[in-house]
């Protein structure tokens, strides 16, 4: 590109020559409007809430192994809790299911009530939720992995959480693609933050232009009717975005167009805590091409993940 705009004097020339290459690869920056504004700020605000009350609030994801899984504070416990009582009882796992025993010390209570024997519905079906104190845990089913997942409404990481970060809003990047339903055999490989990978039904495909280039996404979820949900990742990855991708949700399909609106990518639970099982943008969303819109995430801050 400079060497089409050497050639072209005097300066002003020059200039122009120039500025006319630039433009015709990428847009100058497009400020949004106060109601665009106002509705990302809202938006914005709903993730930040989302984040602190189901994510930041995390405290330990625990893997359990068949028989019985002792728990509580003291490190000899094959699990040990961030908070209670020394020795708090114990986690049985039978096939896939799970019996809470608790020590009466430990304080379990379920919906208010305290207990000592319980079963425990994992979180695939109307997941039973166990207080000790300010944590709160109930068990998750992960392919053929069971755990318990421990939350703490006394978190520290919710109460430093500094807020979301995210580049300029930048109309450039609220894109309309063409929607290409799949055809209900297409699958798509999509892998997880647990080395897992499962092979997912697609409800088809997103088509479109940035910066003169034509893009495609997958949808891995929602439907057209409703709007869909994409993992993807770009360039960006390697200086300012979340490596394992980003989370990016579109409204209904409409005329078989549907918007991408990457100023709303925002990064997966697994941004802010390793207690999360997060999918991973598959090989068919990552992106050659960068972009520079939507949440951004702190490397250094994040060193320790």
């Amino acid at each position: 590109m400079r060497g089409k705009c050497k050639l072209l004097i005097p300066v002003a020339v020059v200039l122009l020559g120039c500025v006319a290459a630039l433009a015709s690869r990428a847009a100058a920056p497009e400020a949004p409007d106060a109601t665009y504004v106002q509705a990302f700020e809202k938006w914005k605000a709903e993730q930040t809430d989302d984040l602190k009350a189901n994510w930041l609030s995390l405290a330990g994801l625990f893997w359990l192994k068949p028989g019985a899984n002792t728990f509580g504070t003291d490190a000899a416990n094959a699990i040990v809790f961030p908070k209670g009582a020394a020795h708090a009882g114990e986690f049985d796992l039978e096939g896939k299911e799970v019996t809470l025993k608790a020590l009466p010390e430990a304080g379990a209570t379920i919906a208010g009530k305290p207990v000592t024997s319980a079963k425990l519905d994992p979180d695939t079906s109307d997941v039973t939720r166990v207080d000790i104190g300010t944590l709160r845990f109930h068990v998750i089913v992960r392919g053929d992995r069971v755990g318990i997942r421990v939350r703490d409404s006394d978190s520290a990481a919710a109460h430093s959480f500094k807020g979301m970060m995210f580049y300029p809003l930048d109309l450039n990047y609220r894109v309309t693609a063409t929607w290409v339903p799949g055809d209900g055999k297409m699958k798509v490989e999509v892998p997880n933050v647990l080395g897992d990978v499962s092979s997912e039904p697609v409800p088809g495909v997103m088509v479109f232009k940035l910066n003169g280039e034509e893009l495609r996404l997958t949808a891995l979820g929602g439907d057209a009717k409703t709007g869909l949900f994409v993992v993807f990742n770009d360039p960006t990855l390697k200086t300012d975005t979340y490596p394992g991708g980003r989370f990016l949700e579109t409204e209904a399909v409409l005329d078989g167009k549907v918007v991408l609106d990457f100023n709303r990518a925002y990064n997966p639970p697994c941004a802010v805590t390793p207690y999360a099982t997060c999918p991973l943008a598959p090989k068919e969303n990552r992106l050659a091409v960068a972009i520079p819109a939507g949440e951004k995430f702190d490397k250094a801050a994040h060193a320790h993940h």
